[in-house]
Formats: structure tokens, sequence, C-alpha cells
């Protein structure tokens, strides 16, 4: 944390704080995040010019590189950053086909501005997804009769039926291989060995072994004698354990076979657990070396339940017709929280709350200095870098949940711009400073994303920042007949923006997870979204609006599902409303008050007032007076 003349004392305070917190937890490092140039774009041409004579070599005139690794997570470990090596686009979604002549790097909306800026333009082309699919930009671009190679452990049946429909009568094949990508990684790293550790029942709700039993009885009554569970956090929910295998994500690299008999079999490295891991996992669950995986495939008996959405087609191809389609038994009992895991989270979004108001009364400070002369450059490194010691210094931040985006100016207009000491930008007064972060506690997982302004703001941001707000209030308020999905409240968080010719290229909510991933599905709100909502759901609700080369804007908090109250007068039928979750004030001096209906003032107001209540006790007496200001009526 920078600390300069006009730092208030209170400001030292906290940094003290956040130093002992360090030292106090044994911590290696000060920051959990880094602001290193993870890759360089003239990395790019010379790697895929030796891929390209590889392919040759092998009879290729294509091959597939995916974001994903052998478990379908959006986030990886850095031996799974294949994507990057080739191509340096580090986004949390996207891939690359690569065919003689041209490479695509196929981008949703949130990466492309980001794309343009990773990647070698002269030897990469972007290419939107998914509004291109990959079967018709194939059809454009290979030639008749191409084979097209990949590898059957990172993409699911899905993804490759998908394909190979979208392909039929072209001339196009593609075919299983092995990963070139690794074949010509001299320096990848090495497969994770992070700790497992031990999720408190107290925390979950449940034990493990209730939870292995009542999934082994569903299994049972379907017919099938086991099921393969391949993702890391649906192994951790099932098994109460958390793990350190990827980057603010605390999820363990295994994977599992669930007995109808109420066993579960885990492939799992053995240096990742000590005896006390063994003690609580049980007689429960037996423990097998990874490399005994395929073997034990080969072994199954009866029929195996396999997720086609989430599970490597290299299983479907080793089971045969011993594999039989269907959905992760633990996605589903993972989404709907309990009522444990909900009071924690409650618990995780206070502590969260009070750090992140104490870095925005310390901000604000930041502001009148910029503003007035007297303080010292603040960059964006800066920004991230207090955040985070605010965090700390509640002496519970496990990690962050992902890596703070903090973008002012154009910089915010990146929807999930990561910091570098080479795109380090200075904050300059009248800016918009864009804040997504999020912390990792034992009892829950937070995001929230903050929109600051840094001076005066414009009219035309003022405008976007009061519409943005009126579809967040949007989706805070909605009441639904239970049944239906998040696509169906998408629009609600929209109709502002769209009524200005306004939209955003990003889904309006994600699922979120307790003490684990940040982006958990299957829960969306989202157009594309047919999951339907249910009640224990936690999700985040963040629409935005960015200008590219001027300014990004979000509003971000989490909700959970519940049961909607009931109204005097209404239906005799099932609705369901949303909780919130997150307490931190939205910025005032964006919102054009007289633009806000009665109702929507209402529930600013009110949601001001409660921050402050549930807040208050958390905070010295200066903080205390700035979130009284901060969140006085409007």
């Amino acid at each position: 944390m920078r600390v300069s003349l006009h730092h208030t004392p209170f400001t030292l305070i906290v940094f003290s704080a956040f130093m002992r917190a360090a030292s106090s937890r044994g911590k290696q490092h000060i920051m959990f995040q880094t602001f290193d140039v993870t890759s360089r774009p003239d990395q790019g041409p010379p790697r895929l010019k030796t891929l390209r004579a590889e392919l040759s070599s092998e009879g290729f005139d294509g091959f597939l590189i995916p974001r994903s690794d052998l478990h379908q997570g959006e986030y990886v470990a850095p031996r799974d950053e294949r994507l990057a090596w080739l191509t340096g686009f580090t986004g949390s979604a996207g891939f690359c086909a690569v065919l003689p002549e041209v490479a695509g790097v196929f981008i949703d909306g949130r990466y492309r501005v980001q794309v343009r800026d990773q990647v070698a333009l002269e030897a990469f082309t972007p290419v939107p997804w998914p509004e291109t699919g990959l079967d018709d930009w194939l059809k454009d671009n290979a030639k008749n009769g191409a084979i097209i190679g990949f590898d059957p452990w990172l993409h699911t049946k899905s993804e490759i039926t998908k394909l190979q429909q979208g392909l039929e009568g072209t001339g196009i094949t593609i075919k299983a291989s092995e990963n070139l990508i690794d074949r010509l990684w001299e320096d990848q790293p090495e497969p994770p060995k992070g700790t497992i550790r031990i999720h408190p029942d107290s925390f979950a709700g449940r034990s493990h072994v209730d939870k292995i039993k009542d999934l082994a009885s569903d299994l049972l009554s379907s017919g099938q004698s086991t099921a393969l569970i391949s993702l890391p956090d649906s192994i951790c929910w099932l098994l109460n354990i958390r793990g350190a295998d990827v980057p603010r994500n605390p999820v363990v690299h295994a994977l599992a076979i669930l007995n109808a008999d109420g066993n579960v079999a885990l492939f799992v490295d053995p240096d990742k657990l000590d005896d006390g891991v063994r003690v609580h996992l049980g007689d429960t669950v037996t423990l097998h070396e990874p490399e005994d995986f395929q073997e034990a495939l080969k072994a199954i008996e009866g029929k195996m339940r396999v997720d086609p959405a989430s599970a490597p087609l290299a299983v479907f191809d080793l089971l045969g017709e011993k594999a039989v389609e269907g959905k992760d038994p633990c996605v589903m009992p993972k989404a709907c929280k309990t009522d444990a895991e909900i009071s924690a989270t409650r618990e995780a979004h206070l502590r969260d709350g009070a750090a992140m108001v104490r870095f925005l009364a310390w901000l604000e400070d930041e502001r009148d200095a910029l503003l007035s002369g007297s303080g010292e450059a603040l960059t964006e490194i800066d920004v991230v870098t207090a955040l985070e010691g605010f965090r700390r210094a509640t002496n519970s931040l496990e990690d962050i949940s992902f890596e703070t985006s903090a973008g002012t100016g154009p910089n915010g207009a990146i929807v999930h711009y990561r910091v570098s000491t080479e795109t380090n930008r200075v904050v300059q007064p009248g800016d918009l400073l864009l804040v997504d972060s999020g912390g990792q506690y034992v009892d829950g997982t937070t995001d929230i994303t903050r929109t600051i302004a840094m001076g005066t703001p414009s009219e035309d941001a003022k405008l976007a920042f009061t519409r943005v707000l009126q579809g967040m209030i949007a989706i805070h308020r909605a009441r639904w007949p239970e049944g239906l999905s998040g696509r169906y409240l998408d629009s609600l968080a929209r109709a502002p923006l769209w009524m200005a010719g306004q939209d955003y290229d990003h889904g309006t909510g994600h699922g979120v997870g307790v003490f684990l991933s940040v982006h958990e599905g299957p829960q969306r709100i989202s157009r594309v979204s047919d999951v339907p909502l249910k009640p224990g759901m936690i999700l985040s609700n963040e629409p935005g609006y960015y200008r590219e080369g001027e300014f990004g804007i979000r509003i971000e908090n989490l909700i959970v599902v519940n049961p909607a109250p009931p109204l005097k007068g209404a239906d005799d039928r099932k609705m369901l409303s949303f909780e919130n979750l997150t307490w931190v004030p939205i910025d005032k001096r964006l919102i054009l008050a007289n633009r806000l209906s009665a109702d929507e003032r209402h529930w600013l107001n009110t949601y001001h007032q409660d921050v402050r209540v549930r807040l208050a006790h958390l905070l010295d007496e200066e903080t205390r007076a700035w979130l009284t200001a901060a969140t006085a009526p409007i």
C-alpha cells in the first residue's frame, strides 16, 4: 500500500493492521495479486509457426486449443494455460483453432477489447463467439477434406458432438490426438500439489457421509451402478473438503467415482492429503492414485452416469456402452445452499462489506487529495493493493476470489481488466474508476463491483450509471413464479439501457459458491440460461455499460433466491424473490435522482439505511461518520 504525507491517521492505522494480519497468518507474500505481465504478443507467432510444423508432420490440417483442463473449470492451473502460452490471450473463456493459413481466437463479448491488446494480430484473428460458431468458421476457412486434431481429455462429449453435427456433409473431420501443445511446451509447469483441508460440517450444513448416502440412493433408483464426478468444486462440495490447486479457487484437482452402494473412489495425488484429512474422509472414501483412473473405468461393471456437458470425451471412449449420459449428481444440491451455508455467507459478506467501506473511505481521501493537487499520483496498482490490504486486515481472508479488476477511465471499459506493470494507469480527475473484486473466506465467497467518480463525472456518465442502477434495482425487486430460469429475468436489468439504445455484452448474473468457485453453475441470470432458479441459489446481480476508450460502469451485489413473502390479494401460486447479501454503499455522485422512480429511490434509500445498520458496529468512529454521509437519503 502506498503511504503519502496527506494520508489520514486512520489510513496509517489500517496499513499497520494489514501488515500485522499478513504476519500473524504466516503468509509468505504480502499480496495475493501480482502485477506481472503474464504473456506477450510477440511470443505467439514463433510458437504458432512451430505448432503448424508439428501439425504437418502429424498429418493434421488444424488443431483446437481450448482454455479448459480435463475438469472443464473456468479457472485453470498454470500447467493448463495452453491457450495463453500459444496466443498470449489470458481471458477466462475462449479457444483457438489453428489452420495452415489462419488462426482464430474465439472470444465472447467480455474480451473483445482485451484480446486485441494481448495477441499478435498479424498472426491471430479474433473471432466473435458464440455469434460465429466453430463449425461455420471451419467451413469458411478449412480446406475440403481437412482433418482437425483435438485432445479428447480437454473437450466434452457435448462440445465435440455439436461440432461434428455442424460439420456433417462438409468433408471436414475432427480426430482425437495427443496434446500437441504439451509436446511443444518445454517449460510447462508441473501438475499442482495444493494441500487439501477439511471444510467444517458446521459451515456445510451436512456431513459428507450424508451427502454420499443421499446421492447413492438416487443413483440406485436410476438403475445406475456408478457416477463419474470430474468437476473439482463438485468433489469438494461432496466430501466437505477444500483444496489449493487453482489460483483464487479453493478446489482440488481429483476425479471421483460415486458408487450406488454408498462409497466413493477418489483418485488424487496422495501428497495432497495429511492424516487429518484421511481420518475425515473415513471408510466411505477409498483413495487411489490418479494413474489408476483409466484402468478403474475399464473395470466398471454396470452403467456409469457421465455428464456430457462436463466430463471429457475420453471418458466416454474408455467406457463405451457402459456410459449413460446424465447430469453430475452434485450440481443441483451444491447450487441450492443449506441454511448453514447461507447463514455463514451472510457473515462473510458483512465482514467483507466493512472492509469495502474502509477502502471506499480511504479512496475518498485519495480522491480529495487528487482534486486538490496535494497528494501523490494514484495508480490502479495502488487501488488494488490498498483494497487487498483492507481485506487482509480482517485477519480472515484466505485468498481473493479472483484477480481484482481496477480500471480507471478507458481501462474500465475492458470488462475483465487485469492491471499489470505495463498497463498501470494513473487515476485522472474526472475518471470513473471501476473496481470489481472479492474475497475467499472459510464461511463464504464474495464478489462485488462498485464504480466510483474520481472527480466531477460527465452528464453522459451519470445517465449511463443511473440506467445501470435502475436495472440492478429491478433485479433486486423482482418476484417471479417458481419454475422460471434466469433468462426470464435478464431483460429486467437491460430494459433501462435498451430504451437509450445501449446494452452490455455479458450475462447479468452468475452463480457463486460458498468458499468455492466465484463462478458456479448451473444457475445464471442470462438470456441463454434454461436452469430454473430455486431457493438457496446464490447469484450475482451485475448489469453494466462500457464505452470503449472512455469509461466502464458496473454495479454488482450478490443475492440469494428465497420463497417470496406473501402479498395481500395475490394468487395462490408459489413465487420466488431475492434476498440481498452485499452491503456496501453505491456512489450517489453518479446518480441522477430525478431519473429514478419513487419506488427506485425508496429501494436505494432503504438499502443504504440497511448498510448503515448492519455495518456500523464493525467500524471505527471515523469510518462510521464517512458511511453515514455516503448513505444519506437522496
